[in-house]
């Protein structure tokens, strides 16, 4: 039997948001805080905040790691980001934040690692994907650049074998009219299927397939038809993960209204290739509001001991 791990971040004012936060379910559909809904790691460095989560199980060196925007709202917002969404697209972080764990309960302190050079403009929402073919690890995130002067942001990659050296980065996904943010990719029947928030026309998350990692990407029309039911421009940061049973689940960031409402909302569809998803929010519970991060299977093991663990060394005390 497997259970799941939820590594995300919580809609607040205040500092402590912006930190790392564990959610446990032994079923993927009934979600429960871990440190009662306290931290359990903290951003000390860089801007001292972390958002956009996400995290990976790495087999070759029996290592789990976790990749986060460096990027603080409540401190940088209100001082070197003169609260203008333009200035951090432009001057934000050039670096991600790492933390990683052999028994994900004793974790490394953190450490940032820049991603491209100085062209690049904040460096949003990482996600890590591993690629059979080339056997090694593609992260991916979002960022504006300097070649149109940071007008529109692109998906971008790097290949890394170690978590610690990291190829110069390449496009993976862009559209010359809009921005694309928020990557997640996952792997079934031989394709590469490729979640990605549009910023505008349309504003809504979209689906692609590729037969390889890096694309060339294809739209899936069914999932955007699901999607055009939605809210127009309140939705986001997609991750997902593939029941026991085959079934897809798939959350959606709402941020259609301020504050504590804010959070991931569930979808179910029993394949990917078909793009059909179903709101499904009767089935699933969750003890606050989620913020955009990745969901990990784990062993039942695994479970009892974060849930077991005394997280205060490491959390808000």
């Amino acid at each position: 039997m497997q259970a799941y791990l939820f590594v995300h971040f919580r809609e607040k004012t205040t500092p402590d948001g912006e930190q790392v936060y564990f959610g446990l379910s032994k079923d993927g559909f009934h979600w429960e805080a871990v440190n009662e809904g306290n931290p359990v790691l903290w951003a000390y460095y860089g801007d001292k905040g972390v958002r956009d989560f996400t995290i990976v199980r790495c087999e070759e060196r029996r290592k789990f790691y976790i990749f986060a925007t460096d990027l603080s709202l409540s401190y940088g917002m209100r001082n070197q980001y003169h609260h203008s969404w333009e200035e951090i697209g432009r001057n934000g972080s050039k670096h991600l934040s790492v933390w990683e764990s052999e028994d994900l309960v004793n974790w490394s302190e953190q450490r940032l690692v820049k991603i491209g050079d100085e062209s690049f403009g904040c460096v949003w929402a990482p996600d890590i994907i591993y690629d059979r073919e080339n056997k090694d690890y593609v992260l991916h995130w979002s960022s504006s650049c300097a070649d149109d002067d940071y007008k529109k942001k692109a998906i971008y990659y790097s290949r890394t074998s170690d978590f610690e050296h990291f190829t110069a980065p390449q496009v993976l996904y862009r559209r010359e009219d809009g921005d694309m943010i928020d990557s997640a990719i996952y792997e079934e029947d031989g394709y590469y299927y490729l979640f990605v928030k549009s910023g505008y026309d349309p504003e809504y998350v979209q689906l692609l397939r590729s037969k390889q990692v890096t694309g060339t990407y294809e739209l899936i029309e069914e999932f955007s038809r699901c999607m055009e039911k939605l809210e127009t421009g309140k939705y986001e940061a997609p991750t997902a993960m593939k029941l026991p049973d085959g079934t897809w689940s798939l959350y959606l960031d709402y941020y259609g209204v301020p504050g504590k409402g804010q959070g991931y909302v569930p979808f179910l569809a029993d394949c990917l290739a078909d793009g059909h998803f179903e709101r499904s929010d009767a089935e699933f519970s969750f003890p606050y509001g989620f913020k955009h991060g990745t969901i990990l299977p784990i062993t039942m093991e695994e479970y009892e001991r974060i849930k077991a663990h005394d997280w205060s060394d490491k959390g808000w005390q």
